[in-house]
């Protein structure tokens, strides 16, 4: 099958089968080989690899992930792409395996140990910028094995990703984010790269998952509630924010955590590090143990 990857290709295609551009699916299609090959080889995808793409599209990025991994798994949201991914772009690759599905309601875990012979798989994607953040935290948080994500998504999201404190970037994603990974931009990508073009300029981004949470917490649960809570109003004071949240706890009770985490009252969330999340979470899960 002749590479997708030219403006020329893609087009054939789309007008072949009449495809039309859904924008509430948030598809564009990749048009540029020095891109596709930056994010395989940012991807690290050799042979042994077990590769989950989702959104496929037509194919485009598919074919070359075909050529460098062991399998490749396209989880594909619109049954109109079906026909032409089956029957036409990807139909001479034998390790390529396509599935007609939702990628958030989809159980990952058990298409990885049918289709996948259960192996810690690395995800690759074009993400659609509007599920960009519940789809990646959904491969952290359900502990799907998974080793890594190499994912285009909008400017801005990479840089909350890879942000850090004390800065404007800096927020509950980042915390979440560098919880579970330590994120790595691999290229910034253009706007004309796409048919049809975005209105948003792209990043490409590693996130290679830790073989353990950055921090130790007593209740995941909570750390992340503390998180939330922190940057819910990040103009406030965390004495403020952290006594305004759902942590069941009232203003004397967040000064005597505060205290105990020797974080100042008049700090803001933006200025905490993970490890000071971390501490402030657990004793905020120590006090709530003793009432």
């Amino acid at each position: 099958m002749e590479k997708l990857v030219s403006p020329k290709k893609t087009k054939e295609i789309v007008k072949k089968y009449g495809f039309q551009f859904s924008k509430s699916l948030g598809q564009n299609f990749l048009i540029d080989e020095n891109i596709i090959y930056k994010i395989i080889d940012g991807a690290q995808i050799g042979k042994e690899d077990v590769v989950i793409e989702v959104g496929p599209g037509i194919g485009t990025l598919t074919q070359y992930l075909a050529e460098r991994a062991k399998k490749v798994l396209a989880i594909e949201i619109d049954k109109n792409l079906i026909p032409i991914l089956e029957g036409e772009t990807l139909k001479g690759y034998e390790n390529v395996e396509v599935v007609n599905a939702d990628v958030l309601k989809v159980d990952i875990i058990k298409l990885i140990y049918e289709k996948l012979d259960g192996q810690k798989v690395k995800v690759v994607a074009n993400l659609p910028y509007y599920v960009t953040t519940p789809i990646i935290m959904r491969f952290l948080e359900e502990e799907i094995p998974v080793k890594d994500i190499v994912v285009m998504v909008q400017k801005e999201v990479a840089d909350r990703m890879q942000a850090r404190p004390n800065t404007k970037d800096y927020g509950a994603l980042t915390v979440a984010v560098q919880y579970y990974c330590k994120p790595h931009v691999i290229t910034k990508v253009p706007r004309s790269v796409f048919i049809p073009q975005p209105k948003v300029e792209s990043t490409v981004i590693r996130l290679k998952v830790l073989d353990k949470p950055k921090v130790e917490v007593e209740d995941r649960e909570i750390f992340f509630k503390v998180v939330k809570a922190s940057f819910a109003k990040r103009r406030k004071t965390l004495l403020n924010s952290l006594s305004m949240s759902s942590l069941g706890l009232d203003k004397e009770e967040i000064k005597k955590v505060l205290s105990m985490s020797s974080i100042s009252e008049k700090r803001r969330a933006e200025s905490l590090t993970i490890q000071e999340f971390a501490v402030l979470a657990n004793n905020i899960a120590a006090i709530k143990k003793s009432i």
